[in-house]
């Protein structure tokens, strides 16, 4: 038989998840099949969510209280409805009303969602590259600066090694820099001295 599994989350422990529970509990989902969240949406390890997926069989629906509380932005939502679809699995937004692919309407709603998400990428994209080039043309590089070796940090951390014979790892510490970071001073040239 075909399942509801439920998901919900909230940012912070402080907030209360009844509200999306009983919602998910009314739409049809067994208490055992309602996982739960308590991180932020941003996070990218989510185990309750990885534990509905997990369950979750062809012919059966994720269901959720509103569409923020499945995706971390509109790119990741449309990424994780278009898997279930692939799995054959239903997705239904409850708050979001016309979000129900098992509908043709809430299919094609969804579908605009994705071609919208799209748009944004294709956008985000075009305007970096033009970004870029208006930078090209007016001679900026991106990346980061150049370091120098007369640079003070640079003859900080060469003096720090050399004379004083501490740990690589005292001295990033000290200087607040990574081991790389000291790596790539130490291996900077001496400057020339002026004759």
């Amino acid at each position: 038989m075909n399942k509801q599994v439920g998901y919900a989350r909230v940012s912070s422990h402080a907030q209360d998840l009844q509200l999306q529970i009983d919602a998910l509990r009314k739409a049809g989902c067994a208490e055992e099949h309602i996982f739960i969240d308590k991180v932020s949406g941003a996070r990218t390890e989510r185990p309750g969510l990885n534990a509905s997926l997990e369950l979750l069989q062809p012919g059966d629906t994720l269901t959720v209280w509103r569409l923020d509380r499945l995706g971390r932005s509109m790119p990741h939502l449309v990424a994780l409805v278009e898997g279930l679809l692939k799995r054959k699995i239903g997705f239904r937004s409850l708050c979001d009303g016309s979000i129900d692919t098992t509908t043709a309407s809430g299919e094609l709603m969804f579908n605009i969602f994705s071609s919208l998400a799209q748009f944004e990428r294709r956008l985000i994209q075009e305007r970096t590259k033009a970004g870029l080039a208006a930078a090209r043309a007016r001679g900026r590089k991106g990346g980061r600066k150049q370091t120098i070796s007369d640079d003070p940090r640079v003859k900080t951390a060469k003096r720090m090694h050399k004379d004083h014979g501490m740990s690589i790892a005292h001295i990033c510490q000290i200087l607040k820099i990574s081991r790389a970071t000291f790596y790539r001073y130490i291996a900077l040239p001496e400057e020339k001295s002026a004759a």
